[in-house]
């Protein structure tokens, strides 16, 4: 799932709806239930010690799961532990300051896993494939990117980056769902497919940006997702890696209380 650094991502010859040596959903479902406790106490030492943080990138086409990774991955972690930022087009202040501006703003604190739900990588996707800068623009900012994510690394924060890949079959799927069910049909815009009939503009957009920027303090993961249980297995096992990675550990107590008894 990695893109080695230095690497063409190769989204092409990468499979959305590889199962990931699992076969069947509920071999999928035991494997979450297995990890969610993992990542549970591993998130619970990363707070207490508050030494680091962990920041999760997730990208996607349009309906690729994110939210879904969200709900479903962090089932049963410390809620206080965790925040979710999405990322709209920027307006006000944020429109009349650099593309890193807010984006900087939302990194995680000491103890906290923050998660970017689209992040400063549209500003080398969607701003390439609709033409919003001069292409000398937006290719300086594989480097600003690749730099500014090695500050974070160098400043305590682990980078991970997920694009959760899905085949333009399941995308279409995704939003005829949406359009039948009243539930989510507030998800679709038009929008979508204008953006659904640039799929190979996005594609290559994608390509190019893992490729420039999967480095050894932050690689990207391509994770297949067009089956939602293979998706959640495969980012589960990858926050638990980068935390157990971390080795985050409880401070030690105060010695003044140790043996106390309560009354």
């Amino acid at each position: 799932m990695i893109v080695p650094a230095g690497k063409p991502a190769n989204l092409a010859k990468r499979k959305p709806d590889d199962k990931l040596g699992m076969a069947s959903k509920a071999e999928g479902r035991k494997a979450l239930d297995a990890l969610r406790p993992k990542l549970a106490d591993l998130q619970a030492r990363l707070a207490a010690q508050a030494e680091r943080g962990l920041l999760l990138v997730l990208q996607a086409m349009d309906a690729g799961g994110k939210d879904g990774v969200v709900r479903s991955v962090f089932t049963g972690v410390n809620p206080q532990g965790v925040r979710v930022t999405g990322f709209k087009v920027p307006a006000g202040r944020e429109a009349q300051q650099d593309y890193l501006w807010r984006v900087h703003q939302a990194c995680p604190s000491r103890g906290e896993i923050a998660i970017f739900n689209r992040s400063h990588y549209e500003d080398v996707l969607v701003v390439r494939v609709h033409d919003l800068v001069p292409e000398e623009r937006w290719r300086k900012r594989y480097r600003h990117i690749r730099e500014f994510e090695r500050l974070l690394d160098d400043e305590g924060t682990e980078v991970v980056k997920v694009m959760l890949h899905i085949s333009a079959d399941e995308q279409r799927a995704r939003f005829q769902e949406r359009v039948d069910d009243p539930a989510k049909r507030w998800k679709f815009r038009a929008g979508d497919l204008e953006d659904r009939k640039r799929w190979d503009d996005f594609q290559a957009a994608y390509d190019e940006a893992l490729s420039e920027t999967s480095t050894a303090w932050a690689p990207w993961y391509v994770v297949p997702a067009d089956r939602n249980w293979v998706r959640d297995v495969a980012v589960a096992r990858i926050l638990v890696h980068h935390l157990e990675r971390i080795d985050p550990r409880y401070p030690e107590a105060d010695p003044a209380i140790v043996g106390t008894k309560v009354v």
